[in-house]
C-alpha cells in the first residue's frame, strides 16, 4: 500500500506529520516555560506563593500524599461527588418522568421551576443544606448552635 502513494502525497503526509509534531512540541514548550516562570516568580516574591502556591510545593505535597491523609480525603471527595451526581441524575430523571406523565402537576409546578432555574446555582447550595439539615442541626440541649462548638466540618451546626 505504501508503494502506491505518489511522491507528492508522501511529501504532503510528511509535512502534516512535521506540523503535528511542531504543534505538540510548541505546546510542551509553553507548558514547561509557564511552570518555570511560575516557580521563579514565586521564589522571587513577585507572585504570592501563599495564594498561587508554586510547582515545587505542589510536587512535594503529592510526594507526601500517604503521610497526611490526603488520599483518604480525596477518596471521600470523589465518593461524595459520584454519589451526588448519581443522586441528582436519578432524582432529575424521576421528576422529569413524573412531570411528563402528569400534565396537571407539570402546569402547577412550572412557575416554580422557572423561578428556580433563574436563580444562581451557587445560591441553591446553602438553601438545600439548611432545608435538608434543618431536622437535626443542633445536638446540644440548651438550644444554641454555633460553629465554634463543632468538631467535625461535615457535621457543622448553624447559627440561629
Amino acid at each position: 500500500m505504501q508503494n502506491d502513494i505518489s511522491k507528492e502525497r508522501k511529501k504532503y503526509l510528511s509535512k502534516l506529520k512535521r506540523n503535528k509534531w511542531a504543534v505538540i512540541g510548541t505546546r510542551i514548550a509553553i507548558l514547561v516555560l509557564t511552570i518555570f516562570l511560575w516557580e521563579v516568580l514565586a521564589n522571587q516574591g513577585i507572585i504570592d506563593s501563599f495564594i498561587m502556591s508554586k510547582p515545587s510545593r505542589i510536587i512535594q505535597t503529592f510526594m507526601n500524599l500517604s503521610q497526611n491523609d490526603l488520599l483518604k480525603h480525596l477518596g471521600t471527595t470523589c465518593y461524595e461527588t459520584i454519589i451526588g451526581f448519581l443522586l441528582g441524575t436519578v432524582l432529575g430523571f424521576l421528576i422529569a418522568i413524573i412531570l411528563w406523565w402528569s400534565k396537571f402537576l407539570a402546569k402547577v409546578v412550572d412557575p416554580f421551576l422557572v423561578v428556580l432555574n433563574s436563580l444562581p446555582k451557587v445560591a441553591l447550595g446553602p438553601v438545600i443544606i439548611i432545608w435538608v439539615g434543618a431536622r437535626n442541626i443542633c445536638n446540644n440541649y440548651d438550644g444554641y448552635c454555633n460553629f465554634t462548638s463543632c468538631n467535625n466540618i461535615r457535621n457543622f451546626k448553624w447559627i440561629y
